[in-house]
């Protein structure tokens, strides 16, 4: 039994069902899961790296904010 990477839910898959690159849906939160590897059964999401990608932006729109905060100290003196 796997579990979907996005929401955890439960996926009734057996190895023989499927190929490498094939693309599933997920039954509970219906997100497209590409298998990734088939001895063991492996699943990744393209919103999964959406997600990290959207952390790593966040965390540089923090850094700015940082930069533009001291910028603003600065032109006060």
């Amino acid at each position: 039994m796997l579990s979907c990477p996005l929401c955890d839910g439960s996926i009734d898959l057996e190895e023989d069902d499927v190929t490498e690159g094939d693309v599933i849906s997920c039954d509970e939160c219906g997100a497209s899961l590409n298998v990734t590897n088939t001895n063991p059964l492996e699943l990744s999401s393209d919103d999964e790296d959406e997600e990290d990608e959207d952390e790593l932006l966040d965390d540089d729109d923090d850094e700015d904010e940082d930069l533009d905060e001291d910028d603003d100290d600065e032109e006060e003196w």
